[in-house]
């Protein structure tokens, strides 16, 4: 047992290289792991923090669009709740997580149909 022992060691005038070995192979899992930050899980947060931002700074008279495709100007914002008015005289009360974003314009007037 013990001649086994020394078999498994290192030859004599060798270096134990054993450590840069095994780093060497662990080498591509890191390099994956690092272009998977930088390519999905970074790019996710900045848009996570940009919308939480967004949607701390809404306020009354803003153009927003809903994660519904709903357009609408916001009447009132509560805490969770933000009031939108999409027609005349017509009002919808939506959470406001479902806010997608900003309308660049406002929508055009629906014109009924006579």
């Amino acid at each position: 047992m013990i001649d086994m022992a020394y078999a498994m060691g290192t030859q004599p005038g060798q270096t134990g290289g054993e450590g840069l070995q095994s780093l060497v192979q662990f080498l591509p899992i890191i390099l994956i792991f690092v272009v998977f930050y930088f390519l999905l899980i970074r790019p996710q947060q900045k848009k996570a923090k940009e919308h939480k931002t967004l949607l701390d700074n809404l306020k009354k008279g803003d153009n927003v669009i809903t994660q519904g495709g709903v357009f609408g100007k916001i009447v009132a914002v509560q805490d969770q709740v933000v009031v939108l008015e999409i027609a005349d005289k017509v009002r919808i009360r939506v959470a406001r997580s479902y806010i997608a974003g900003l309308a660049s314009t406002p929508p055009p007037p629906v014109e009924p149909n006579a």
